[in-house]
């Protein structure tokens, strides 16, 4: 039921974002432990990953977080598998089954993505974020 409310929230999120130009001034706060250590945390570039990916630049929103796509691809696929199988009742067994390992994946991404950025920022002194518009 989930995944069929987030169906329909998201376009309407973006209708209101293109139509009314709704700034919603809590995405603008700084990350509290980036500002604190200067280095960031698994969440950091979430944000402007969604916001890339929404304006169809997926390879800058895999460089901001590579989880963002990812789980955009992993719900794009259960939500067209499940709907497929149930519009043919079940005749078609395409559905995508929930489980452990596409959780562990993205815990994997996180962790990648973390280790990867703060290493770059700590052993090379290079901050991939301000990278990244140069790259794309």
């Amino acid at each position: 039921m989930a995944g069929i409310y987030l169906l329909f929230l998201i376009p309407v999120c973006i209708l209101l974002y293109l139509w009314l130009r709704v700034r919603l001034p809590i995405f603008r706060l700084p990350c509290l432990l980036h500002a604190l250590t200067g280095y960031y945390c698994p969440g950091c570039g979430g944000t402007r990953a969604v916001y890339a990916l929404l304006h169809l630049h997926p390879i800058r929103s895999f460089l901001y977080h590579p989880l963002v796509p990812y789980a955009a691809e992993v719900y794009g696929w259960f939500m067209l598998s499940q709907t497929i199988e149930r519009l043919t009742r079940h005749r078609l067994r395409i559905g995508m089954r929930a489980h452990a390992g596409w959780l562990w994946g993205a815990l994997g991404i996180v962790i990648v993505n973390v280790i990867v950025r703060n290493g770059a920022l700590f052993f090379f002194d290079v901050d991939l974020f301000d990278l990244i518009p140069l790259l794309i």
